[in-house]
């Protein structure tokens, strides 16, 4: 199963980022700046920032566009998924790394900020509990994670292939996991605070360990 896991976001990659134009039409960017933005990275010296479950590497570019002193690294299981990221990637701005959400490859405390972009409740089973508690480990104590989600779109076709996304690959567990609302979070971490982004479009939740 997580090879055909793997063979879906492979071929996903050369179309993602056009499903996520659809979805987002003008917003993508003003979305993106404010979850950018919620990191508060101001003032940090060499800040560290990891992006889980990267994609195609909008976001952890991003990241390394603002801060182009630190080290930003988008992890992802997909090769083709990375493959595409790189390729975006020309002035090599930021690392790249292939491995798996639940079991980071980094040592406890290494990161000022950790980011997972509307991909939690694509994962499986236990996974979205035992990512977060990845991402709360590598995480450096008073730092933050923050986690978008979609919200259910609005538009009749557009929440017609957000369903039929979250129903061949999404796992109705993680969607309920999601559902549940801040409660996992709280399990977790000693604070957490739920914003929108400006178009309401997504909800971000931000982790203070």
């Amino acid at each position: 199963m997580r090879k055909g896991r793997r063979r879906y976001y492979d071929l996903f990659s050369h179309f993602y980022d056009r499903f996520i134009a659809l979805h987002s039409r003008r917003d993508e960017q003003s979305t993106r700046y404010f979850l950018v933005d919620s990191a508060r990275l101001e003032g940090v010296d060499d800040p560290h920032l990891l992006d889980i479950c990267c994609g195609t590497g909008s976001v952890v570019l991003a990241f390394a566009r603002k801060y182009p002193e630190g080290t930003s690294i988008g992890l992802d299981f997909s090769r083709g998924m990375l493959r595409r990221a790189k390729e975006k990637d020309s002035a090599g701005s930021a690392n790249f790394l292939e491995a798996d959400a639940s079991l980071l490859p980094f040592s406890n405390a290494v990161f000022d900020a950790v980011v997972c972009s509307h991909a939690l409740y694509e994962l499986k089973g236990e996974a979205p509990m035992e990512a977060l508690k990845e991402m709360k480990r590598v995480v450096k104590s008073g730092r933050t994670v923050l986690i978008m989600e979609h919200e259910v779109p609005e538009r009749l076709f557009i929440r017609f292939l957000f369903r039929l996304r979250m129903a061949l690959v999404g796992s109705a567990g993680a969607a309920g996991f999601l559902v549940a609302g801040l409660e996992p979070f709280k399990r977790l971490f000693s604070e957490v605070h739920l914003s929108h982004s400006p178009s309401g479009k997504s909800r971000l939740i931000r982790c203070i360990k």
